[in-house]
């Protein structure tokens, strides 16, 4: 087993920061986000030379790029968009493999007035769809995490991978986002159950309560049933990086969440 977590609320001033602290405290790999190797407003960026340095500089630590983050929208309809999204997640699957990963962690879009929830579903599994010919000839596995309001219902997901229909479209599943969006602590059981077996990707998360009354913990000390995830997870077959998230404020809160992991993730049965 290996254990990661997110370049995100991590240690580390910038990436390098970010790398250091990740070795140093004992991870074996992270998730990188997309402007960790492309700028994209920058129209001089070579983000495909720097994902190979990237790469390098993650060896150098020990550490592998266990998922890499598209932080997409896949929520659109002008034709002209969702051409634009499936081009650029083209190129940032030809980047993760530059990073050595074969996992992507998509976003599923962001809900505006322009398009009604009844429509949410079509038109994500439209753009999906577009993606499964380079998907299969790269051998890369996008997994929709729950984040946000759109994608964040496990039989929602289950429908959308329905309509897509390929075995290179998954999930990420995050532990504490379902709660987070005001799920019963059994709904978000049950919805564990669902997205596990379609995982390539994991977030680790806890926490206690819901929206604006939702707060980060370190793993073990809020109120997720980690272990029934766990398990869940085990069962499917879940065979990638267990990459923590956390969303707490104590500056030694990663640490702390990798020694929950390497203390309780071996033995969950």
């Amino acid at each position: 087993m290996k254990y990661g977590l997110i370049h995100y609320n991590a240690p580390g001033r910038n990436l390098v920061e970010f790398l250091d602290y990740a070795a140093g405290a004992g991870f074996d790999g992270v998730e990188l986000q997309s402007n960790d190797v492309w700028d994209e407003d920058d129209d001089t960026a070579e983000p495909e030379a720097e994902a190979e340095r990237v790469r390098g500089l993650c060896a150098a630590r020990g550490l592998i790029v266990g998922a890499f983050a598209a932080r997409n929208n896949f929520l659109v309809t002008v034709p002209e968009e969702v051409a634009r999204q499936v081009a650029r997640m083209e190129r940032i699957c030809r980047l993760a493999l530059a990073l050595g990963t074969n996992v992507v962690r998509s976003e599923g879009g962001s809900a505006t007035d322009a398009i009604p929830q009844d429509r949410w579903l079509d038109a994500m599994a439209n753009c999906f769809q577009r993606c499964v010919p380079f998907l299969e000839e790269l051998g890369v596995h996008l997994g929709v995490d729950n984040h946000g309001v759109v994608t964040n219902d496990a039989e929602f997901q289950m429908m959308l991978l329905g309509l897509v229909g390929s075995k290179y479209v998954g999930t990420t599943m995050d532990t504490m986002n379902y709660r987070w969006m005001g799920y019963s602590i059994d709904r978000c059981n049950r919805f564990y159950e669902l997205s596990a077996q379609r995982a390539v990707h994991v977030h680790l998360k806890d926490g206690t309560g819901s929206r604006s009354e939702y707060r980060g913990t370190v793993l073990g000390e809020g109120e997720i049933h980690l272990a029934h995830a766990v398990r869940c997870l085990k069962a499917a077959g879940y065979s990638g990086l267990w990459c923590a998230e956390y969303e707490g404020r104590d500056a030694d809160g990663y640490t702390r969440c990798l020694e929950w992991m390497k203390r309780h993730v071996p033995k969950i049965k």
